[in-house]
């Protein structure tokens, strides 16, 4: 979606609290993915950020929470939500918390919509 939009739309991850860290609430759905400590520092945090784009193979710019998590409580963005911002900064599109509210044909009609399109 983010290449179908290039130029008209601005696309980023924002990298939240890791969701199940190993030494919290580790998910055993995939035994055999290896599940990380949950970051104590901002750099950590960033690094696991990292990791997290490049094995997903993910080429959208990731912007990474604070420590505080000020951005996941803002927007509820725990585990995982879609937004679509307007132009005039206020929210288009608030989709449902993921897994089962992660819904990209619901965020693009409001993109969509936003852009006139």
């Amino acid at each position: 979606m983010a290449n179908r939009y290039k130029g008209k739309a601005q696309f980023f991850v924002i990298y939240i609290k890791e969701a199940h860290p190993s030494d919290d609430w580790a998910s055993q759905v995939n035994p055999r993915l290896t599940y990380i400590k949950d970051p104590e520092t901002f750099y950590e945090r960033s690094q696991v950020a990292n990791t997290c784009m490049s094995d997903l193979d993910i080429d959208i710019p990731c912007l990474v929470d604070d420590m505080d998590n000020t951005t996941a409580k803002a927007y509820k963005g725990w585990p995982d939500r879609m937004f679509v911002v307007g132009t005039d900064g206020l929210l288009k599109y608030v989709g449902k918390p993921g897994p089962f509210g992660f819904l990209p044909s619901e965020m693009e009609a409001a993109l969509r919509e936003e852009l006139g399109m």
